[in-house]
């Protein structure tokens, strides 16, 4: 296992699914883990299982990001890994995609992490790394999912810039572009549960590997690149979605 041990990592949506697998993962590396999330109920309930602090953070409000940052230097000082992991996933097809919906989607999940990385970046130290959620929907053309999908291939799109940019820095930048995996974020959009039990079942249908990813799949790629084991990678993006997005062919059979 990468060794963590000495540093301060940060994970955004820490709370359920990827970010608390993430959480766990880098803290059993050695890591001093700070979580965030929307909810103070859940947050709190995750930080106190984690046994890592817990910080009330919608980033979607900026005002918020900035209250998050002054917390963590005033307990921290300076952060080595930020897992900018918050997102939403919210379906519409187009021609039913409201401004709302638009805005709200790209509010946390474009929106939010640029701002948590620019806000962040002053307590990040040279060296750092940094991490962004993404998902393959960047590039599959997936129905129902076009804003969600823009989202994220804008998120790409910062990485690779943002990357190029904070190198004098030694600070790495990179993308994780997950498949389906089984978290709670599908349940969120308020889909009927029948519905849902078809999406999931359409969806691992067209994985190659034939499964749903765990979010512990996704933590143990989110701790190697935060791990001086990743330290010539940045500014790339990784695919970890049972091969649904290199044989797609193959994956609709």
């Amino acid at each position: 296992m990468s060794n963590l041990t000495g540093k301060v990592a940060v994970v955004t949506g820490g709370n359920s699914g990827i970010g608390y697998a993430s959480a766990e993962s880098l803290k059993a590396a050695g890591a001093q883990v700070i979580i965030t999330g929307r909810s103070a109920e859940k947050v709190a309930e995750a930080a106190e299982a984690l046994q890592v602090e817990g910080i009330v953070a919608d980033v979607s409000q900026l005002s918020a990001i900035d209250h998050l940052v002054e917390q963590v230097e005033a307990g921290y000082g300076k952060v080595d890994i930020l897992f900018v992991n918050a997102g939403i996933f919210a379906p519409a097809p187009i021609g039913q995609i409201s401004e709302e919906m638009f805005d709200h989607q790209m509010g946390i999940n474009f929106k939010g992490a640029v701002f948590t990385i620019e806000k962040f970046l002053p307590l990040l130290n040279d060296g750092a790394s940094v991490i962004n959620l993404s998902s393959v929907n960047a590039y599959t053309g997936m129905p129902n999912t076009a804003v969600y999908a823009a989202s994220k291939a804008a998120l790409n799109a910062y990485t690779r810039t943002a990357a190029t940019e904070l190198a004098p820095r030694q600070i790495r930048v990179n993308a994780v572009n997950p498949g389906p995996v089984a978290t709670p974020i599908f349940s969120k959009t308020g889909m009927p549960d029948e519905q849902l039990n078809g999406f999931a079942t359409a969806m691992q249908n067209r994985v190659p590997l034939k499964r749903f990813g765990q979010p512990k799949d996704i933590a143990n790629l989110v701790v190697f690149l935060a791990s001086d084991d990743a330290s010539f990678i940045t500014g790339g993006e990784y695919n970890i979605d049972g091969g649904i997005n290199v044989n797609p062919l193959l994956a609709a059979n």
